[in-house]
């Protein structure tokens, strides 16, 4: 597909000015990303900043053990703050970007990231406000470790991946969840049974039905 700035001003909802539309259309890179594939993993350096257009990807930060830590989701019209970060300081990236459910995004020049935040208002605030939303889900996280019980933290979390998805049948088994949670599938497999005898979900092979 070629982006054009007519597809991008109705995709956006007129999120961004026309000149900036017209730049993300002259060095933007149109992509799709199959389920499973790797948007970024750690150790590389970043050349581009994915911007999702529509789909959902997991962004997961790695141990020195090679266990990995859920960190948030992306959906439409988001971007990660973790690449920004370190696209704007050359730093090696510390995440794991992979795509959770069929993906469109545009990937953008890192050395545009930077130039925009000085030339249009709407990136800058765009920037800011990923920044923002981070920070707010770094912080619901830690409500989550310090104040929840490890069977509300798993509701929360099924919740989080049905607003990314914007799906009520997820294509998960308990072996992933129990990795993005830290846990033992055996934990999560007795939790997920209780959930669905109270009615929030309906267990099926390797899919979760949200019903509550």
């Amino acid at each position: 597909m070629k982006l054009t700035t007519d597809y991008l001003q109705e995709t956006l909802n007129g999120r961004f000015e026309y000149s900036l539309l017209q730049e993300l259309v002259e060095v933007g890179q149109f992509k799709r990303a199959p389920v499973g594939s790797y948007l970024i993993r750690p150790g590389e350096y970043i050349r581009s900043v994915p911007f999702i257009i529509r789909g959902s990807v997991k962004i997961m930060r790695p141990d020195q053990e090679g266990r990995e830590a859920l960190l948030y989701y992306l959906g439409g019209q988001d971007a990660c703050a973790m690449s920004l970060t370190c696209c704007l300081g050359s730093k090696r990236s510390e995440i794991t970007a992979v795509v959770e459910e069929e993906t469109e995004l545009i990937a953008i020049p890192v050395e545009k990231v930077d130039e925009w935040l000085c030339r249009y208002s709407t990136w800058k605030q765009f920037v800011f406000q990923t920044y923002q939303k981070r920070f707010d889900n770094l912080l619901m996280t830690i409500d989550e470790v310090i104040f929840h019980k490890l069977d509300e933290r798993l509701l929360t979390y099924l919740h989080k991946k049905v607003a990314s998805c914007q799906c009520t049948v997820l294509n998960i088994t308990h072996e992933e969840i129990a990795r993005d949670l830290a846990t033992s599938r055996e934990v999560i497999s007795r939790l997920l049974k209780q959930l669905e005898k109270d009615g929030h979900i309906q267990l099926m092979r390797h899919k979760i039905t949200m019903l509550a």
